[in-house]
């Protein structure tokens, strides 16, 4: 065989093709540079728009980048194979994992634990178990082959008729940043990352995407930005969503004093940013959302790509800000579990999950009413159960937010599995019913009602006639009515029929009431909604009320166990329920849209009037602050909720340490059940140079399960920059020099002892940032 010679010029083509193949850096932890010194402009630009997902179209198909990596999920990040940088995958939460259940090409389900929604976490007041329900939820990211969780919702709860509030933890700042905190250190301690949202002041789904939210810098910082602020020091999400709305005139996608002075510079923020899922705007350049510190633009669309482009070569986009941006996405991408290879099993343990949310959804639950221990329930073994939700169970809300479950246990099947039967006629009845209502819903369902396909939607309420009851109640040992209300993504809620309860339903309670409480029987509500309701009009003909807010699959088993008395319920409100909806303060400011049909259209040529802005002229005074500081009557305070025990509280003791004050208090159970109890730090601040609320929570903690006679002596730790206030004029945070009273009790309205400290003068000077153009009209004290 003749040798074979390599001809001179071929071989100097390969020897030059090696040469530069081996030049081009392969991404590592170690040299993010220079991958940004071998990637051409295209490439930062197509880091810097989403991959899609989900059916979005996106960016990465310009570079043949772009695959369905996980169905169902939100989006994608675009890869790069050239330089060694992978896809990574982006899933909607918060209340658990948004993917579809279905694959082309298998039969097997990618169901998702559906976990409590927000509310209900923030309520238990516990941050180890809320920690403990993160971690279970990012072992699903993880083992679903995602790479962050866009969650968990942490903007304020501003009026009972925000469409998102089931998303999100608190009216008060203090409980979503710490119960915030708790949720990303739980998600992240599984190598995946979090995007709380929706950064700032997502306060109403009304006209969402464009809304001017007008508010004062200080209600900003102390209120809509300080639960975000407490979680970006204490947990380092590893990104952010910026949201849809204007902050001040300015779109948080494209404001940089919120994304860069506030987020960046203020607290020291070292993740990315990315869009909420809005595309590209006609009043918002891309450049301008670049330069703001939006690191990634979601769902990320081909001419985002050219925009950047042609901005950088126009000299409307630096090149600084585009590589600036690139490292962070670089940072962000090391650290996922596709960079890392992670070989996820598409198989977390459900079960396991299954009893978490169980728990977290008891401890969740808030006892209002409970006249002669009529919970928990006794020698039952029979009860009538009414109202279509008890049959038809929210276990979350609507939108992005919801999660495909295996089940929803129902109150029926929770009830069974505590031994306890349901009436048969009237479960019939309704079992019937809600067979013919979904079939029904979707036949008559208008195409723009997208939100009907992502989650449970409500159903119709029936009546029920008094001779229908009358039957029941001899078969039954009490009754047992289930109040629901849904709400969700793109929609806010009606006064009527919604936060008021509907005639039909008003009827049920009255007749239901008359009927078994004339044959010496209880009748037990159960709210099952992720806001508050009107209370007061209907309270007093009922013997208990619970609410289970929406707590996930197992839902009705956690009912049981509560009204069973297995589980001592030990939820807290973490917002004021109002006696009416019209006694909130921002309600006067808050958009009106009874009828969610056909509305896109309108909204977005913004013809619905009264909506394109929002006047916070409430100022700091939402919630408790304002019910507190101007004493008006609420139906339950914030921080209220009952036990099957009683407490005692000692008198607490504060001490200074340097910054850091110390609470301490002991709380001993004084009656005949175990239980756990939630003991409430709040501060009375010195007369100084501007007003402040009567009394701000600063501090909580929650006991241990106490045995009867058991105490536990509980501390709380209050920075001393905690009390302070903002102060405008000089864009900076001041407590004033005097004497702060510190007061520990169960709820706002019901404090057990005070304790005093002289604390001498704080400031601490940030960006100013943020300020309103447009004229408030804020409320004040007389």
């Amino acid at each position: 065989m003749k040798n074979k010679t390599i001809p001179l010029a071929l071989l100097a083509i390969f020897l030059s093709t090696t040469t530069m193949a081996q030049k081009i850096p392969q991404l590592n932890a170690k040299n993010i540079d220079q991958v940004i010194s071998a990637m051409t402009l295209t490439e930062k630009a197509q880091l810097l728009v989403g991959g899609g997902n989900s059916g979005f179209v996106g960016s990465g198909a310009m570079l043949g980048h772009q695959e369905k990596l996980v169905a169902g999920a939100a989006g994608i990040t675009v890869a790069i194979p050239r330089l060694g940088i992978p896809a990574t995958v982006l899933t909607d939460g918060p209340a658990g994992v948004h993917i579809n259940p279905t694959r082309e090409g298998t039969s097997q389900t990618f169901y998702a634990t559906g976990f409590p929604v927000g509310t209900c976490l923030a309520s238990t007041w516990n941050t180890n178990l809320v920690e403990k329900v993160g971690k279970a939820i990012g072992n699903e990211v993880l083992e679903y082959g995602c790479d962050v969780i866009l969650g968990p919702g942490m903007c304020l709860q501003r009026n009972p008729l925000g469409g998102r509030n089931f998303e999100y933890y608190s009216e008060d700042p203090i409980v979503t940043g710490i119960i915030g905190t708790a949720m990303v250190n739980g998600i992240q301690s599984q190598g995946v990352g979090t995007s709380p949202k929706h950064f700032a002041v997502n306060s109403q789904e009304g006209d969402r995407t464009r809304v001017d939210e007008q508010v004062s810098q200080r209600a900003l910082r102390e209120l809509y930005l300080r639960g975000f602020e407490i979680m970006t020091r204490n947990s380092h999400p590893w990104t952010v969503m910026s949201a849809y709305n204007k902050v001040n005139g300015t779109y948080c996608q494209g404001n940089k004093d919120l994304l860069t002075n506030v987020l960046r510079k203020d607290w020291g923020f070292n993740g990315i940013v990315m869009t909420d899922w809005i595309g590209e705007r006609e009043d918002l350049p891309v450049s301008q959302e670049v330069a703001a510190g939006n690191d990634l633009l979601m769902p990320g669309y081909p001419v985002q790509v050219e925009d950047i482009e042609k901005a950088v070569k126009e000299g409307k986009l630096s090149m600084a800000d585009v590589d600036r941006n690139v490292r962070n996405m670089l940072e962000y991408i090391v650290k996922t579990p596709r960079f890392r290879n992670y070989k996820f099993t598409n198989k977390p343990d459900m079960k396991a999950h299954a009893t978490v949310t169980r728990q977290a959804a008891t401890e969740g639950m808030v006892l209002l009413k409970n006249d002669e221990q009529t919970l928990p329930i006794r020698n039952l073994k029979t009860v009538a159960l009414f109202g279509v939700n008890s049959y038809d169970f929210f276990s979350g809300g609507l939108g992005s937010g919801c999660v495909n479950v295996p089940y929803v246990v129902n109150m029926v099947q929770g009830l069974k599995n505590a031994n306890i039967s349901t009436t048969p006629q009237l479960t019939e009845i309704y079992t019937d019913y809600i067979k013919y209502a979904k079939a029904k819903l979707q036949a008559d369902k208008n195409p723009e009602m997208w939100f009907l396909d992502q989650g449970q939607p409500k159903l119709d309420e029936i009546s029920v006639t008094k001779r229908c009851i009358e039957h029941e109640q001899p078969q039954a040992d009490a009754a047992i009515i289930t109040i629901g209300r849904q709400a969700g993504e793109g929609m806010d809620r009606s006064i009527d029929g919604d936060f008021n309860l509907s005639q039909q339903e008003q009827d049920l309670i009255s007749n239901v009431s008359d009927i078994f409480h004339a044959a010496g029987k209880k009748v037990i509500v159960i709210i099952n909604s992720g806001s508050s309701i009107e209370t007061a009009s209907w309270r007093d003909r009922v013997d208990a009320i619970l609410v289970a807010w929406q707590p996930g699959e197992e839902g009705g088993n956690s009912v049981a166990d509560v009204l069973t008395g297995k589980a001592n319920p030990s939820g807290k409100l973490t917002q004021t329920w109002p006696i009416s909806v019209n006694d909130v303060p921002s309600t006067k400011n808050f958009p009106q849209q009874p009828d969610y049909y056909n509305l896109t259209e309108k909204l977005a040529y913004k013809v619905v009037p009264g909506i394109n802005f929002t006047k916070h002229n409430e100022d700091i005074y939402i919630g408790y602050r304002y019910f507190d500081t101007f004493r008006k009557k609420v139906a339950y305070p914030f921080g209220y909720g009952l036990s099957y025990t009683t407490f005692a509280y000692g008198k607490p003791t504060v001490k200074a340490h340097g910054d850091q004050i110390e609470i301490r208090v002991t709380v001993k159970n004084t009656g005949k059940t175990a239980g756990k109890e939630v003991a409430e730090c709040y501060v009375t601040a010195p007369k100084g140079a501007y007003e402040k609320p009567a009394k701000e929570l600063k501090a909580f903690a929650k006991t241990q399960l106490l045995s009867p006679g058991q105490s536990e002596t509980l501390k709380m730790t209050v920075a001393k920059r905690d009390l302070a206030s903002f102060d405008e004029a000089g864009s900076q945070w001041k407590a004033d020099a005097g004497t702060y009273i510190f007061g520990v009790g169960s709820n706002v309205e019901d404090i057990k002892g005070t304790a005093s400290l002289q604390v001498s003068e704080y400031t601490e000077k940030v960006t100013n940032s943020l300020a309103p153009k447009a004229p408030l009209q804020l409320l004040r004290q007389k």
